[in-house]
């Protein structure tokens, strides 16, 4: 529970078709193994005391009976657990029968959530037997208590900040106006949903696609449980479709005719962060609906959820080239765009031999092409200096020439030596005056070549440096339209890498493939026996490392002690504790006090969820302080 986790479940359980007695005992079975495991919230599925094909057995008061009956049973057995449990059965109210979830919680009965959609279509006749339910809560008296009754229900879990669970039942998701979305304007975070969809070709894809986007509309989390073994199969039969969704992705989910418990682990915290920054996610306050409390001891979940140590890179390898090709065409048609608008016909890159450069290049290629522009219009500018090794250079060299660019090699080295004697700064002393006059002078030297071809700079800087402020300001830090401003460090890697590998070319293929070997670095100092002497995350950190804070701070607004918490999850075997924590703190030193770089940044196409751009997803003061982040950081223990 602690950040915003709650381990949720759904069960299915091998039941018997009217069995009340019978299918207690199976379901007080699936509570003790899920309360293992350590979940917080357990569904089971529709009707699951009585089992969902009882067809007219519902009209016979001896099976209702009995089913009150050995609900209690359930309630009774919860007793202790610490866990909110959703159970299905039919229950008559003012001579007429409903299809409800009982919401039991330490041997109590919460409330009754009777379902609202009653499908009569197809294989389904509910209404010979049920009726909707009403939304605003009435009283209903159970077994000597007086119990709430109706749609209109949520229930508030004081354990997480923000938890507050609602519940539909099966077609109610299938509708044109679920409940759920009622629920979500209401308050609710978290949707159970109590099913008995059966199984037809295809259906699962479509259920699938239901719960997904049911998910996402609502900015919830969703727990589907579905009807299966043991359910009459006379005409139709049960796979047990067990879902478990956050915000439109899929966390957990069983295979049809498996009848398997589920379990993940729901970020409320997450979804509360995303519905913060959703301005459209407008909360209504003219529909009744009662809140209960419930107190749950607030510990610490053990997580089985995963996360992926390069959050912006899918693990799929379809999913990724899909990702690459996608990337590649908006940085493209962003820089395509800008010179159709202004009617340039050439550009100026300046080549390093290294990746940023390397993919800057690549897309202003693809630019050109596009609009049927000649690529001898490109100049790729090497700019050999102090720490140009010659891998770097014939690299850099290698990849103007095999992609038809105009090379220009202009040595900066008598240049800035000649500004250092101006500036009275010692050649020998190496220090930021030494690097950054390299990189000014640099950039200079394409300023003017721009003007000399009528062109425009193409600025190469990633958006992993601009987070770091890992760029001379005025230096590499400027440009005339920045192509990968949008694009994070681990996936400049993947973008060259999937260009490498649908060429064509053998030649481009084995240059890229050598810059993607070749360590980051500016090459500011000089050289040690012809190897590069200056590695970026040598300095600053491994880039892997600070894409993924960067993504769980800004996309998701994870706080520090979080960030930490699932990067141990992510690196475990990878970095050791105390690595991930010194360089989480250099993260938020550096993201903080380095935003003035960010405030006037060129104009650059956003590529993904995340962006940096002060005139787009990040507007931030460039004063703001980083001590309430680093503080927390200070308090913990590597």
């Amino acid at each position: 529970m602690k950040h915003g986790f709650i381990k949720t479940a759904a069960a299915t359980p091998k039941i018997k078709v009217a069995d009340p007695e019978y299918n207690a005992q199976v379901i007080c079975e699936c509570i003790d193994k899920t309360v293992a495991q350590g979940a917080k919230i357990i569904v089971f599925p529709e009707l699951c005391l009585t089992g969902y094909t009882c067809q007219d057995l519902f009209l016979q008061e001896r099976l209702l009976e009995d089913a009150k009956k050995h609900l209690m049973t359930v309630v009774e057995h919860s007793e202790g657990k610490e866990a909110l449990i959703f159970v299905g059965l039919p229950l008559e109210r003012e001579n007429k029968l409903y299809n409800v979830a009982a919401a039991i919680w330490d041997g109590e009965v919460l409330a009754f959530i009777p379902k609202s959609h009653i499908p009569s279509y197809g294989e389904f006749y509910e209404s010979r037997h049920f009726a909707p339910g009403n939304q605003v809560a009435v009283p209903f008296w159970f077994d000597g208590d007086e119990v709430p009754f109706g749609t209109n229900i949520l229930l508030e879990v004081d354990a997480v900040n923000g938890l507050t669970v609602a519940c539909e039942i099966c077609e109610d998701l299938w509708s044109v106006n679920p409940p759920s979305t009622a629920h979500a304007l209401a308050g609710a975070t978290l949707i159970v949903n109590l099913s008995a969809s059966s199984e037809t070709v295809g259906k699962d894809k479509y259920r699938e696609l239901l719960v997904t986007s049911a998910s996402a509309r609502t900015l919830t989390g969703y727990v589907y449980c579905g009807a299966g073994e043991g359910e009459s199969t006379q005409d139709v039969v049960f796979g047990g479709h067990n879902m478990i969704a956050e915000n439109g992705s899929v966390l957990a989910q069983g295979k049809r005719f498996a009848y398997e418990t589920i379990y993940a682990d729901i970020d409320i915290h997450k979804l509360r962060h995303e519905r913060r920054r959703m301005n459209t996610f407008m909360p209504e306050d003219d529909k009744e609906y009662l809140v209960i409390p419930v107190h749950m001891e607030q510990k610490e979940t053990v997580l089985d959820r995963t996360f992926d140590i390069m959050p912006f890179v899918p693990s799929d390898d379809a999913m990724r080239d899909k990702r690459c090709e996608e990337i590649i065409s908006i940085q493209a048609y962003g820089l395509k765009k800008r010179y159709e608008h202004i009617g340039c016909q050439s550009a100026v890159v300046g080549i390093s031999g290294g990746l940023d450069s390397a993919l800057a290049l690549l897309i202003t290629v693809k630019a050109f092409d596009l609009i049927g522009l000649d690529r001898k219009n490109i100049y790729s500018v090497t700019m050999p200096c102090f720490g140009t090794t010659d891998r770097t250079y014939e690299n850099a060299c290698k990849l103007a020439r095999t992609l038809g660019t105009t090379l220009e090699e202009v040595d900066i080295k008598e240049a800035v030596t000649v500004h250092f004697h101006d500036i009275h700064h010692d050649l020998i002393n190496h220090n930021v005056t030494y690097e950054n006059a390299q990189a000014r002078e640099r950039t200079q030297v394409l300023m003017d070549i721009a003007n000399r071809v009528n062109g425009l700079v193409i600025g190469t800087g990633d958006m992993s440096e601009l987070a770091l402020g890992w760029a001379t300001y005025n230096g590499d830090h400027m440009s005339m339209y920045g192509v990968n401003a949008g694009v994070p460090k681990t996936l400049v890697r993947h973008l060259v890498r999937y260009y490498a590998d649908t060429c064509g070319n053998q030649e481009l293929e084995q240059v890229l493939i050598d810059v993607l070997d070749t360590p980051v670095s500016p090459e500011l100092l000089p050289p040690v026996d012809g190897v590069i002497a200056q590695k970026t995350e040598e300095f600053v950190g491994p880039y892997e490392l600070h894409d993924f804070f960067l993504y769980y701070m800004l996309r998701c607004g994870f706080e520090p002690a979080k960030v930490y918490r699932i990067a141990k999850i992510a690196f475990d075997n990878l970095y050791e504790d105390a690595i991930i924590l010194k360089w989480l703190k250099t993260f938020y030193r550096r993201f903080f006090a380095q935003h003035f770089k960010r405030s006037c940044l060129p104009d650059g196409p956003k590529v993904g969820s995340v962006g940096v751009s002060p005139r787009g997803d990040l507007r931030m003061p460039s004063d703001a302080s980083a001590a309430v982040w680093l503080k927390q950081l200070d308090t913990l223990e590597a």
